[in-house]
């Protein structure tokens, strides 16, 4: 009789629970998504990808940056099934999952044009190598082994005079935590070359065949944040895509910009490249960005800067005899062909305006240690930089005390040079700007508890002018009402912008831009770091939550 009571007043509280549970919104986690794995998958193909972090309710719902790419949740916790459209644009896109708590941070998820295939293990040894299908294929992998251990290899066959493209993507853009070492091995085990850093902390080797045969492409790595040990690393967020190939290839284009809104043509440069495929008609894909057009012979695609100003490619003479004229604003590509180059470009300023010289080359995968010097007509040195910001690209500011000619002298620090010393320069007088930024990507607000969004404001080269900050894309029912930012007080560099909702619920992205009246009105949009990676999102996620009782 007593046992009977307690299982009787349990049901009965259990039962109370779950009506409870049933009218009432009982706060979770909402998803927190760390990385994919596979980290990417083919266009045309649909493939079951493991999404690594937790989640705290399952199904979730998706939501991709572009279109294209189709996500739905499996019935099983972590796993999503990922349609690519045959006619998705190839790059990097980003993920979200999302619930009625809120949103994981954008994870990236890479969509390729070549046939992609799946690690087998084991293949930690040369004598076990994991064989390759030729031309070209993307090994979805992960360095995930016992410490000391995990080692990587494949194995392809190739011709005498044959090159092979073997190219990694993890760190840079996957922000796996991984320092990765790729070497090319001969089927006896022989390391032939070594590469460890070519574009941020990932490797790439292009590799010429000295004879038939099999050959050997082998990968360990170490934590990309350095520890107290030696030896090989591994974990299950080391994930990568590893790219072999022995088709076209594009390494970069010239120019490796184009001016906003305006379809171009650009020369590619890269190997294997097939002699009337040596240039690609490039359009325009948004504001920021714009990638060039796909050659089914290639195995990898461009993409490109797209600038509100017009650009120039580098004229060779243009050395302290003969500079090359630019008007600025202007984006130039251009080369350091070989030792001892130097670039120089010639123009006029004028009292008072301020210079900026900015140029990306290791950013951007290349070699180039960059200098810039800035001179008056006469070689009279005015500035000199190297290094920016802790990286080997070079930034320099300038501001002009007489009217006069000028030029800008671009080199290698170590007098390097070569076909791949190429780089970015931006030229322009600066005006007054500003920026936005806040601190989180997401944002949750409960219905009648009204949400403070602070936003940073940089007001750049002295901006004095009244910003407008407004919330784009809410939903019916929400409001944020606009605030101003004003330069003589608190507001100059910190405004909050309040979101209420009046009923609920919601989950989807929002922007928040800043506009500026005036002669030349100025718009910008907020951005936000992402957890672990370099790359800054505009797409920030608003939810509004069901009331809780």
């Amino acid at each position: 009789m007593h046992n009977t009571y307690w299982i009787v007043a349990a049901r009965l509280v259990l039962a109370a629970g779950s009506i409870l549970a049933s009218q009432t919104h009982l706060p979770a986690a909402p998803p927190d998504l760390k990385y994919l794995y596979p980290a990417g998958a083919q266009q045309g193909q649909t493939v079951e990808l493991t999404a690594a972090g937790s989640f705290a309710q399952w199904p979730v719902q998706t939501w991709v940056d572009r279109p294209g790419v189709a996500v739905t949740p499996a019935a099983d916790k972590g796993k999503l099934t990922v349609t690519v459209a045959a006619d998705a644009m190839p790059g990097l896109y980003w993920m979200r999952l999302h619930d009625r708590e809120g949103a994981s941070p954008p994870c990236p998820l890479i969509i390729g044009s070549l046939p992609e295939v799946l690690e087998e293990e084991p293949n930690d040894h040369f004598r076990k190598p994991h064989r390759l299908a030729f031309p070209a294929a993307t090994v979805n992998g992960r360095l995930r082994g016992r410490r000391g251990e995990e080692v990587d290899t494949y194995a392809v066959e190739l011709t005498k005079d044959q090159t092979l493209v073997a190219s990694l993507e993890a760190n840079s853009t996957l922000a796996s935590p991984v320092d990765a070492i790729m070497q090319i091995v001969s089927a006896e085990g022989f390391v032939l070359e070594e590469n460890e850093d070519l574009r941020g902390l990932d490797p790439q080797i292009v590799f010429r065949a000295p004879a038939d045969g099999t050959y050997l492409v082998r990968l360990f790595g170490f934590p990309a944040t350095p520890t107290s040990r030696i030896d090989f690393a591994g974990d299950e967020a080391f994930v990568y895509r590893l790219t072999l190939t022995t088709a076209g290839w594009i390494d970069y284009t010239l120019p490796l910009a184009i001016e906003r809104g305006r379809p171009s043509t650009v020369a590619v440069h890269g190997w294997n490249l097939p002699a009337d495929a040596t240039t690609l008609t490039v359009e325009p894909l948004d504001e920021t960005i714009s990638a060039a057009a796909i050659d089914a012979r290639l195995s990898s695609a461009a993409t490109l800067f797209a600038e509100p100003h017009p650009v120039a490619t580098e004229t060779e003479p243009n050395d302290h005899q003969h500079p090359q004229p630019i008007e600025l604003p202007r984006t130039i590509t251009g080369r350091i062909d070989a030792p001892q180059d130097q670039d120089v470009y010639s123009f006029a300023a004028k009292q008072g305006q301020t210079l900026q010289f900015r140029l990306l080359s290791r950013a951007l995968g290349y070699p180039l240690d960059a200098v810039l010097e800035l001179t008056d007509a006469a070689g009279k040195s005015l500035e000199r930089v190297d290094d920016a910001g802790g990286d080997r690209d070079a930034e320099l500011t300038h501001r002009v005390r007489e009217d006069g000619d000028f030029r800008l002298i671009v080199s290698d620090l170590h007098r390097n040079g070569g076909p791949r010393f190429v780089y970015l320069l931006h030229a322009v007088v600066a005006e007054p700007d500003f920026a936005l930024t806040v601190d989180n990507h997401a944002f949750t607000v409960s219905p009648g508890k009204p949400l403070e969004i602070p936003v940073k404001i940089e007001r750049r080269i002295d901006f004095a002018g009244e910003i407008e900050l407004k919330v784009l894309g809410l939903p019916p029912g929400v409001s944020a009402p606009p605030v101003k930012s004003l330069a003589k007080d608190a507001s100059a560099k910190s405004a909050k912008l309040t979101v209420a909702a009046e009923t609920g619920e919601y989950s989807g992205p929002v922007r928040i831009i800043g506009e500026a009246a005036g002669e030349k009105p100025i718009t910008h949009t907020a951005e936000s770091t992402l957890r672990g990676r370099p790359q800054r999102t505009i797409d920030l996620w608003l939810t509004i939550q069901a009331p809780t009782k």
